[in-house]
């Protein structure tokens, strides 16, 4: 690999305050992590984003909060892509899934948004549904709940916890991604939480 090889990891939410513990954030939540373990800083920049930049094993990768708002994703990593030139097996999206139990880690090499309105952004401006991605179950809510105030409101308490005893997990894999490729990152950290 070339030492000067780009990596773009895109954690999906909502930009403000407002949004920033809501359970559609938890794209956001994992790169604040990432960047508080690897001691960088979100700075802004041109093409609609938060960034952030690391180096890992002599890889460059770039750490992005869209600031959009998640249904307009797509142009904030259209630009940069373009401006970075990434490959777009370099990228991988990190985005809550409602169809998964809470806790449970999905990582693909492609495939469609599992309904995702940020992720069917960046596939359509981005003109291929071969991006890698990584999907946090959230869970799906009481029959009585709308699915869209769902995403919208914080996680339980009982939720958070879980969900924060499975960060240090998450950034493994996402480490793992741009250290060993996505094969091995599916093997290792496709992960079902244990049930109770």
């Amino acid at each position: 690999m070339s030492i000067m090889e780009r990596y773009l990891i895109v954690g999906l939410g909502n930009p403000g305050q407002t949004y920033a513990r809501q359970r559609h954030n938890v794209g956001f939540m994992t790169l604040d992590a990432i960047s508080c373990k690897h001691n960088v800083i979100f700075t802004k920049h041109k093409s609609k984003s938060m960034i952030a930049t690391l180096r890992l094993n002599n890889m460059n990768v770039i750490l992005s909060k869209p600031q959009t708002f998640m249904n307009l994703s797509g142009q904030s990593v259209q630009e940069l892509v373009r401006y970075y030139d990434i490959q777009p097996d370099n990228i991988l999206v990190i985005f809550d899934d409602l169809d998964l139990p809470i806790g449970d880690i999905r990582i693909r090499k492609s495939g469609g948004s599992s309904g995702h309105k940020g992720m069917q952004s960046v596939i359509t401006l981005l003109g291929t549904n071969t991006i890698p991605r990584l999907r946090l179950g959230i869970g799906r809510p009481p029959a009585n709940v709308d699915p869209k105030d769902y995403v919208l409101k914080p996680f339980s308490e009982q939720q958070k916890s879980h969900m924060n005893s499975l960060i240090p997990k998450v950034i493994e894999a996402v480490e793992s991604f741009v250290i060993d490729g996505i094969n091995t990152s599916m093997s290792n950290y496709n992960y079902t939480s244990p049930k109770e």
